[in-house]
């Protein structure tokens, strides 16, 4: 059995890949299996940096997810910005921190 069919994509990350109206994704699975790797990846790897961020700006939470937001989205981003949100969101479930008030 392949390994990428193997992996479980949450349904708020396949949301982003549905065109409003329709019900399936707009993109395969292999390439929403990559992407959602990516992304979670990066939320991961955000951890240790939004911890660090937090103590030594002395800065609230949500300040932190803001910057990290920013960060994901600037000229040279590698995700899309509704991956950045998503990565954002998951970075304050892992954190256990109450997620960036987006409207």
């Amino acid at each position: 059995m392949y390994e990428q069919n193997q992996i479980e994509i949450p349904q708020s990350f396949m949301a982003l890949f549905v065109d409003p109206g329709r019900q399936k994704p707009n993109a395969s699975r292999e390439v929403l299996a990559g992407r959602y790797e990516l992304c979670e990846d990066m939320a991961n790897m955000l951890t240790q940096t939004a911890s660090d961020m937090l103590f030594s700006l002395g800065i609230a939470q949500g300040d932190v997810l803001a910057q990290c937001l920013r960060g994901l989205t600037g000229p040279d981003a590698v995700v899309t910005e509704p991956e950045a949100v998503w990565v954002v969101r998951r970075l304050a479930e892992l954190l256990d921190w109450q997620p960036l008030n987006l409207g």
